[in-house]
């Protein structure tokens, strides 16, 4: 303790009679010393580095051995056909060669459909997650090799060629990275945008009619089923996806989750009562009721096929929801129901 305490005083840390040290052994015979206090080191628990874990995925072995075993046994089939055939006739045998060879062309160029179909997707996939770092992190050169790439995407559509010329005149400018996704996804995607929303409302309403005038429940989950299918692969042709045969399996995953949602709510009037509102499931027939439900339900997988398909996130335009693409199955309720119940007459 100080035995000469001094009186508490005011100063400046700018005036030249204070000094400011790290210790104490230097002191002003005329001033005012301070003495800096570092810090104590907090302590800080490291997690320890678990290293990751190799899986063997042993689906994946087991359908590439099965693959490869089934494409030996078609080769050797193959091969033993067209041995037989030369052992009976010459002719035989040359057209056999020849019909194999055609076969292997057709069968090379559809592995490479599918092939480019998923990269296709793929590429889609990364891109969309490239614009969501974009947004987060506000990159420019993110942000203009993000516009460019779909700008690259939109080249084979005609209708954008006026919007992708005035995206280009903005990449050169000063522009933020999110900025830039956000411009470019106004500029392309928008058209894109409305002409999905239409696809999506007129499948609902074609569910929402057909399945409400269908004698049989199989006739409708069929024409759910068909009607899922074109409109997942019609959204990803939109957004410029093409997707093959194993992309549009890849792409209806929700889809499959749709059509057991619908098995399951065909036959809950309840259900049906909660979803189109309080009352209006007492005044129209259980058969119209599901009618508009699997309407409604078409336009959720659309809604959702919509957000696997875009390049881009829904950043500077709206999201679409219900509303916006089968409002009308609710909307006017008296009117509609008329309509319903004439189409249902004829």
């Amino acid at each position: 303790m100080n035995e000469h305490p001094r009186r508490p005083a005011a100063f400046r840390l700018d005036d030249p009679r204070v000094v400011v040290t790290l210790d104490e052994t230097t002191f002003p015979r005329a001033g005012v010393r301070v003495t800096m206090e570092g810090e104590p080191a907090l302590p800080v628990a490291l997690a320890p580095e678990v290293p990751a874990r190799r899986r063997l995925r042993w689906g994946t072995l087991f359908w590439s051995a099965l693959g490869g075993l089934t494409a030996l046994g078609l080769g050797a089939g193959v091969a033993r056909l067209i041995a037989d055939m030369f052992d009976r006739d010459l002719a035989l045998g040359w057209l056999a060669l020849g019909l194999a060879a055609v076969a292997g062309v057709a069968a090379s160029a559809i592995v490479l459909r599918e092939a480019l179909g998923l990269w296709r997707l793929g590429a889609i996939e990364k891109l969309r997650q490239r614009g969501v770092d974009t947004l987060a992190s506000d990159d420019r050169v993110a942000g203009r090799a993000v516009a460019r790439d779909v700008l690259a995407l939109a080249r084979p559509m005609p209708r954008l060629a006026r919007r992708r010329a005035r995206l280009e005149e903005h990449l050169g400018d000063i522009i933020d990275g999110a900025d830039l996704v956000r411009l470019a996804e106004r500029e392309l995607l928008e058209p894109l945008d409305a002409e999905a929303r239409r696809l999506v409302g007129d499948a609902a309403k074609r569910v929402s009619l057909v399945t409400a005038v269908s004698p049989r429940a199989a006739i409708d989950m069929l024409f759910v089923l068909v009607t899922a299918v074109t409109l997942v692969r019609r959204l990803a042709y939109l957004y410029g996806g093409r997707p093959g045969t194993l992309g549009l399996f890849r792409l209806m995953r929700a889809v499959i989750a749709h059509l057991a949602l619908t098995g399951g709510m065909a036959a809950s009037d309840s259900l049906i009562q909660q979803v189109l509102g309080h009352g209006l499931a007492a005044k129209v027939s259980v058969r119209l009721g599901e009618g508009v439900l699997n309407g409604l339900l078409t336009a959720r997988v659309g809604l959702a096929a919509i957000e696997v398909t875009r390049p881009l996130p829904f950043a500077a335009l709206p999201p679409p929801t219900i509303t916006d693409v089968a409002g009308n199955l609710l909307q006017r309720r008296g009117e509609g129901k008329a309509e319903v119940a004439t189409a249902a007459d004829a």
